[in-house]
């Protein structure tokens, strides 16, 4: 789904300094104290309560079954800086509900392994996207997701009530919103891989040169992962 530019304030503009930069997982190889291997970096381009964020993030459901522990997975989040907002300082297209739950999904990303944040997510997609943020989606995703909302540092994050207005998450959420600001995002759903946008699901797919399906998505990062590692020292 594409956001219109004019709804991008030029305040949205004064935080990508603080815009952080794709970065690349390292993690050792089981039997190989010294040898690392670098993850590939992939990034979806959201709106959380978007139709097309939620057909794309079945398809990488399916890509991750194949790769993903070759995969640093993120979440860029798709808004407007919005002063005037008083829940969230930011203006999301498919309203408040959409911020909360983007701050409930970026609190999970930070907070919890990609298996189980990634987990949380597809349990609030399950429900479809008009319960998507819902305070009782939340608490309940994390039950399904295994991991404690109190305890694991997420529910401080986006609100003990399961509401998506904490603090922290908010500022999270500005964050990520200037983040795909800066990186030119503007369509929900859009996949990068390694830093390249690869290709965009926005009512159809669109700019897909080497394919959409699962299969599609794997090789690329297969090939990237191979590249990442290829001058990597051992």
């Amino acid at each position: 789904m594409f956001i219109p530019p004019s709804l991008v304030t030029a305040a949205g503009f004064a935080f990508a300094a603080i815009s952080p930069p794709l970065l690349v997982q390292h993690s050792p190889i089981a039997g190989f104290s010294q040898q690392r291997h670098v993850k590939v970096p992939v990034l979806l381009g959201v709106m959380s309560r978007c139709p097309d964020a939620l057909i794309c993030e079945s398809v990488f459901d399916k890509v991750l079954s194949q790769v993903g522990d070759k995969v640093d997975l993120s979440l860029s989040f798709i808004g407007s800086i919005n002063s005037s907002e008083p829940d969230f300082g930011v203006t999301c297209m498919h309203g408040p509900e959409e911020c909360a739950g983007n701050v409930q999904e970026l609190c999970a990303a930070k907070y919890l392994p990609q298996e189980q944040w990634w987990r949380y997510v597809q349990c609030q997609n399950y429900y479809g996207r008009y319960r998507v943020g819902d305070p009782d989606i939340a608490l309940s995703c994390a039950a399904t997701a295994k991991f404690s909302w109190e305890h694991s540092g997420v529910g401080t994050c986006a609100g003990v009530d399961g509401s998506g207005k904490g603090h922290e998450g908010i500022e999270l959420l500005k964050i990520s919103v200037n983040r795909s600001v800066e990186l030119g995002i503007s369509r929900s759903c859009t996949i990068m891989i390694n830093g390249k946008r690869v290709c965009v699901r926005d009512e159809s797919w669109k700019d897909c040169e080497a394919g959409h399906e699962p299969s599609n998505f794997a090789e690329q990062i297969n090939y990237a992962y191979e590249e990442l590692n290829k001058a990597t020292p051992k």
